[in-house]
């Protein structure tokens, strides 16, 4: 992975809210950040490549779309960390995922049309990483909170 510099900074905290809803919003970003937009688009690329950014994409409320969310964490021993994350990243209802110093070290979000699904999904997570300490802990009241990480 390379070095994450100053101009890729100001990228990821631009990118992570009020991203534009225009024909070309990268154009429109790079003006705003003094790039010229193959430039940005690079670079975008080259930090997806690297897994610094995981996913650019809107983000909706699942219950007023008729979607599913809960929040799901594992113990993972550690030889076991990248296949797991590897595996779980490869839902495209989880929109992120985290560590934490615990016994339950790995935590992550899913959304999907049924609880049924997520539910069958985190059998198979199981059955693929051999990880079966997962657990499922569905909302009970939604707090919506903002999640954008600022890079300094």
């Amino acid at each position: 992975m390379s070095k994450i510099d100053d101009i890729d900074k100001k990228i990821i905290n631009r990118i992570q809210t009020l991203f534009p809803i225009a024909p070309e919003p990268y154009k429109l970003i790079a003006k705003e950040l003094g790039l010229l937009e193959d430039e940005l688009i690079s670079r975008i690329k080259r930090l997806k490549d690297e897994g610094v950014i995981r996913r650019i994409g809107g983000n909706f409320g699942p219950y007023k779309l008729g979607f599913f969310s809960t929040l799901c964490t594992a113990s993972v021993p550690d030889d076991a960390l990248e296949l797991f994350t590897k595996v779980v990243n490869g839902y495209s209802g989880v929109t992120h995922n985290y560590m934490r110093n615990h016994r339950y070290n790995v935590w992550f979000t899913f959304i999907a049309e049924s609880m049924e699904i997520i539910e069958n999904n985190l059998k198979e997570i199981s059955e693929k990483t051999g990880v079966y300490d997962i657990l499922n802990l569905p909302a009970t009241d939604v707090f919506k909170i903002s999640a954008n990480f600022k890079v300094v």
